[in-house]
């Protein structure tokens, strides 16, 4: 077990996020320190205000080196979605007579299995595994010590703009920050989120962020499928301030009141605190408003699932977490009924940090203590 802490920068897509902790008992986490720091954020694979991110990055780590009184040196940071392409392949290497299988063998299959190294726009940052074959044709899941003369494997490679990576670590080198690998936060997402058994099954997970929403398919160790767009929980709050000609921070308060399952009548209103005084909206115009946003959340949703070239179980739920939406009330039978599946709202299962909107940062940092421990090889 690794006894000093990892930090983790988590780069969400209103919020600088960084934690530093280490594995505790029973699969827990001692949380060091944290820091955070809003920002304005990205869309369409673009910072809003990218002068401003790295007065934001440098605010999160002081904030977090205050609170576990420790200086961070060496940070592993989660790259969105929106700034990681998956590519899967089916790869093999070829031994000379049967032998038992290494790590070593799994990491040739990997690199021989790697032809993105002179990509001219992006970078591997991750090669982690779908599922093994043996020679007879088995699909395992860890491979080491069966002996065969092949071994086969669908890969899959998260690979990050160069332009981000090469952003974010000029950052990184400004801050005097002197060592930095990069996770794809959604795959991070998906080892923390579900069990091994179950990902072995397939996994559709959806995460709705404040103004990204992130469609990935999981199988094994590895991301099938990840396709994003950028609209999210604060596009509801926007429609709100526009159509009621609201204040922003009136118009995020009213979002969390809605009850979309509660057929409001006309004179039914949601009340809200104000400046000076409490204000009464009409609970059925907030509905109709909220409604109709996550109805084109839907629609974007539905259009990703479609596009998905990998074939899965139609009886496997849709599996939502995030801070965008999963707060608003109703909104897992509104979803279900709607994407004509299960929904099932999931998050971290951790004392004190069970919340939708801390299923990436958590999901970084629990999968980064394991790749520190040596219980996990995904980096490139």
């Amino acid at each position: 077990m690794a006894v000093k802490n990892v930090s983790v920068i988590d780069i969400g897509s209103s919020c600088i996020t960084v934690l530093c902790g280490r594995r505790g008992v029973n699969n827990t986490f001692v949380i060091k320190g944290k820091g955070t720091a809003d920002y304005a954020g990205f869309e369409n694979g673009e910072f809003l205000e990218p002068e401003r991110l790295k007065m934001a990055i440098a605010m999160a780590v002081a904030n977090c080196e205050t609170s576990c009184g420790e200086k961070i040196n060496e940070v592993y940071v989660g790259v969105p979605g929106e700034f990681v392409s998956v590519v899967c392949k089916e790869c093999s290497v070829n031994f000379s007579r049967r032998k038992k299988i290494t790590s070593e063998d799994v990491s040739k299959l990997y690199y021989n299995s790697n032809t993105f190294k002179k990509h001219p726009t992006h970078t591997v940052i991750n090669i982690s595994p779908i599922y093994f074959t043996i020679e007879d044709g088995r699909r395992v899941i860890d491979p080491r010590g069966i002996v065969a003369s092949k071994l086969s494997g669908l890969i899959s490679f998260s690979l990050a703009e160069n332009n981000f990576l090469d952003f974010i670590e000029n950052i990184l080198a400004e801050l005097g920050i002197k060592k930095s690998d990069y996770i794809n936060s959604c795959l991070a997402e998906c080892l923390h989120l579900f069990a091994p058994e179950v990902r072995d099954k397939y996994v559709l997970l959806v995460d709705c962020g404040y103004i990204t929403t992130n469609v990935m398919l999981a199988r094994g160790d590895g991301l099938l499928y990840l396709s994003n767009f950028s609209m999210g929980g604060g596009y509801i709050t926007a429609d709100l301030s526009q159509c009621l000609k609201i204040s922003f921070s009136e118009a995020e308060s009213l979002k969390h009141k809605a009850v979309i399952s509660w057929n409001a009548s006309s004179e039914d209103t949601y009340e809200v605190q104000s400046k000076d005084y409490i204000v009464p909206y009409s609970a059925k115009d907030t509905n109709e408003i909220v409604k109709g946003r996550l109805d084109m959340i839907i629609k974007y949703i539905n259009k990703a699932i479609e596009n998905c070239m990998f074939e899965f179980p139609d009886y496997i739920p849709i599996c939502l977490t995030g801070g965008g939406v999963c707060y608003i009330k109703g909104v897992k039978d509104y979803f279900s009924k709607r994407l004509g599946r299960k929904v099932e709202i999931v998050k971290p299962n951790i004392p004190h940090i069970s919340r939708p909107d801390s299923s990436t940062e958590i999901g970084l940092l629990d999968v980064c203590i394991d790749i520190e421990d040596g219980l996990l090889n995904i980096l490139n």
